[in-house]
């Protein structure tokens, strides 16, 4: 008779132990202690998501099987793409990032791990070289997938599995499209945890390299120039433009600087106005830093573009006027931490009696927060959709 012993009493069965938990593996425990900095953070955000742990999932039998096997990782946002792979037993992972908080923040979760082991480039094109293996977060910019699939194609092994995740909300049927016009076999598979994975197969022979988009701004008379992936596109957007309709208000100025530079539009346009002054452009995106130097150099004006964080290495108190329409997504996300944290940033740069011109959605409401962070603010103008303020540094 099989089941519980008949002579077995209620209380010796009840005072059997519980079993213990099991342990979590070595890559659960990595990625429950990677952290978003210094990237913005609330409770709302999260260093590591459904997407990422799919994508680990999907290849770590791979990984396994082949350790040394070349991988590549694109667009890590904090990390956990890159480490993962490393727990998993990975020997050689190579990883470019757009966003230098992306960056930084591997590093940090990197030495806070004490993980090392994988090589950091500053283009696609040499981290995916002879890969057999990349990982990839999707952007959602599709001009920007498009880049990123063709230098696959061309650069990494003839047998390379492009395995590229997201979460389902951002991600669009068109994303189908542009992988095939790269390789000749598109996977896409069931979601899980509102996360789908995309994974291509038999690069296409003789793919060409994307290149940047090019306009002709007639009200500005300026020449903008976007690498794949930049904000706008090659096109003002309607925030920005209402900016620079008040430029004849602001004050003369010998350092001026565009903050979340996108395509420079700003910069070049403040270059070409005071060509005695200094022009510093400034952005997280290195897609924004490359149109930035191809705008200005389009328009032949001087701009110092710079691969930053905010204002990291600009000294403070060093900027006479300093531009900004704000970013309102922490990565996927709509979150105003980032503009936040640019309010503090321009503070720090601003020599006193400086001034910020912001430019914002009305409904955002940042003018206390300007007040109480850089000083005496006044609106310049506003409508139902867009409010510029300025803001004098105390």
């Amino acid at each position: 008779m099989s089941g519980v012993d008949p002579a077995a009493s209620a209380d010796s069965v009840a005072a059997s132990p519980p079993a213990a938990p099991s342990a979590p593996s070595p890559l659960e425990s990595l990625l429950a202690g990677l952290r978003r900095a210094p990237d913005v953070d609330d409770t709302t955000l999260v260093a590591v998501d459904a997407a990422d742990r799919h994508l680990l999932d999907a290849v770590a039998e791979r990984v396994r099987e082949a350790p040394r096997a070349r991988i590549a990782v694109l667009g890590d946002t904090h990390g956990a793409l890159t480490l993962g792979l490393l727990a998993l037993g990975a020997a050689q992972v190579h990883v470019w990032q757009d966003s230098i908080v992306g960056r930084e923040a591997l590093q940090g979760n990197a030495g806070r791990a004490a993980l090392e082991g994988f090589a950091v480039h500053d283009e696609a094109a040499d981290a995916v070289r002879g890969a057999s293996l990349v990982l990839a977060r999707l952007p959602r910019a599709l001009d920007a997938l498009d880049e990123l699939s063709r230098i696959v194609a061309r650069e990494a092994a003839p047998d390379v599995v492009l395995v590229a995740g997201g979460m389902i909300k951002h991600m669009s049927l068109g994303m189908n499209d542009v992988l095939k016009a790269s390789f000749g076999r598109i996977d896409v598979s069931l979601a899980r945890q509102k996360s789908r994975l995309l994974t291509a197969r038999e690069p296409r022979p003789g793919v060409s390299l994307r290149e940047p988009e090019r306009a002709h701004e007639a009200e500005l008379g300026l020449e903008i120039v976007a690498a794949p992936g930049a904000f706008a596109g090659a096109s003002l957007d309607i925030g920005t433009r209402a900016l620079l309709a008040q430029r004849h208000r602001m004050p003369a100025w010998s350092t001026a600087i565009d903050l979340a530079s996108g395509t420079g539009v700003v910069a070049a346009l403040l270059a070409r106005e005071n060509p005695a002054g200094r022009v510093i452009a400034t952005d997280v995106s290195a897609a924004a830093v490359r149109s930035t130097r191809l705008t200005a150099e389009a328009n032949s004006v001087d701009v110092e573009a710079r691969w930053a964080d905010g204002l990291d290495g600009v000294p403070e108190g060093t900027a006479d006027l300093i531009l900004l329409n704000p970013p309102f997504h922490v990565g996927a996300a709509v979150h105003t931490g980032m503009a936040r944290r640019l309010f503090t940033e321009a503070a720090r740069v601003l020599r006193p009696g400086g001034e910020l011109w912001c430019v914002f959605n009305s409904h955002l409401k940042y003018t206390p927060e300007l007040e109480r962070v850089i000083g005496s603010t006044r609106q310049v103008a506003r409508d139902a959709k867009f409010t510029v303020t300025a803001s004098r540094r105390r």
